[in-house]
């Protein structure tokens, strides 16, 4: 990883008229690295990540894009640098998924400016890179849940960015499409992405994530590789359930609830 971060929060607070949804947010972000953000429903894990894409511009603290506030950034500069994957896309239109990756290549052009030759090129990479190719002429609304969350992902790659910020990403899939999606995003960081992810299960940042911060009422309250800081206390304070943290020869730590 390397020495300096890609992206960073200090002291990070953000409130919708008098309901304060973050507080006091450290948080960053390296190359190589998959950091997941861990919190259940209304943590403010979304917020966050509007924060540092530049959504809202109303945050106290600051928001470093490499080393340099992002308030001094436009909105084609960060597009350039961080690709934004939603929890869920609902496309007013039939798109093709070729149409829809080539819309991840429109910071890289001039206003108006159709795709060119570069971006078409940028776009095939990514559904090759993701194994997904075969799919380039399909109708985006008729694919599976998990094709479809593979063909975001592709168009966050040709969007040629360093950052890759992803809500929630297996939000609504399958058992099988949630581990084809996470091996997909684990094997990007390896590539040099730096990719941070938000998520409300602990098995998935224990066998996917190199760190977490796990957020809770609006504030992060652990931080560190996941093996470490995952604990049954953390995670009844996350989500009021009562759990054991078990580790064995086949699945390594896992969390397994009590009572069942």
């Amino acid at each position: 990883m390397s020495a300096g971060p890609l992206l960073e929060a200090r002291g990070l607070g953000f409130a919708y008229g008098e309901r304060v949804v973050l507080s006091d947010i450290a948080v960053s972000l390296h190359r190589e690295e998959l950091l997941g953000i861990l919190g259940p429903n209304g943590a403010g894990k979304s917020t966050l990540f509007r924060c540092i894409l530049g959504l809202e511009r109303g945050y106290t603290g600051v928001a470093l894009l490499e080393g340099e506030d992002l308030r001094q950034k436009s909105p084609p500069v960060i597009a350039r640098t961080i690709a934004y994957v939603p929890q869920r896309h609902h496309p007013s239109f039939n798109y093709s998924v070729m149409d829809m990756v080539l819309m991840g290549t429109a910071a890289q052009g001039p206003i108006w400016a159709g795709p060119q030759v570069q971006q078409r090129r940028h776009a095939c990479s990514a559904l090759e890179r993701l194994g997904i190719a075969g799919l380039r002429d399909r109708d985006f609304i008729r694919l599976s849940g998990g094709e479809q969350q593979l063909v975001l992902i592709a168009r966050a790659l040709a969007q040629q960015a360093r950052i890759l910020v992803l809500d929630e990403p297996t939000a609504n899939l399958d058992y099988g499409n949630q581990i084809r999606v996470l091996r997909e995003i684990k094997a990007l960081s390896r590539q040099g992405y730096g990719i941070m992810l938000s998520t409300h299960n602990p098995d998935q940042a224990l066998l996917f994530t190199h760190r977490i911060a796990a957020l809770h009422q609006g504030r992060i309250v652990a931080q560190g590789p996941p093996a470490q800081v995952l604990t049954a206390e953390l995670i009844h304070t996350l989500y009021q359930v009562e759990v054991e943290l078990c580790r064995d020869k086949t699945f390594g730590l896992h969390v397994t609830p009590k009572g069942v």
